[in-house]
């Protein structure tokens, strides 16, 4: 089973991606911020992550940064889902090692069809 790692402060947000997941058969897994999926990673294997720019303790930014610190989880493909609509947080998420960049609010289909992407 395909699991994920869904990293949003918003639970409201959490819940919708949780849904959409588990209704492709995919299990998901919620942290509130970087530093409870840190905490997650050391715990669990996921086969991609679903991350937030926006968020309190450790940003998807800082998240980005220093998960380049662990080699083992350099493969996880990360999906950004954010609010963040501007052509810098785009690129300087790319360029920290995103897979992908969606701007909420999300479609269901499109947050499917880029996991699916990424996963291959």
């Amino acid at each position: 089973m395909t699991r994920i790692l869904t990293v949003d402060d918003s639970p409201s947000v959490r819940m919708m991606v949780e849904f959409t997941l588990k209704s492709q058969g995919i299990e998901a897994i919620g942290a509130g911020n970087g530093l409870e999926a840190l905490e997650r990673l050391e715990e669990e294997k996921f086969d991609a992550i679903i991350l937030d720019i926006n968020m309190p303790e450790m940003n998807g930014l800082e998240f980005l940064e220093k998960i380049q610190e662990f080699p083992e989880y350099s493969s996880i493909p990360i999906i950004m889902l954010t609010t963040e609509g501007q052509e810098a947080d785009k690129n300087k998420s790319l360029s920290l090692g995103a897979s992908a960049y969606i701007v909420k609010p999300f479609q269901p289909t499109g947050l499917l069809n880029k996991i699916n992407e990424v996963l291959g």
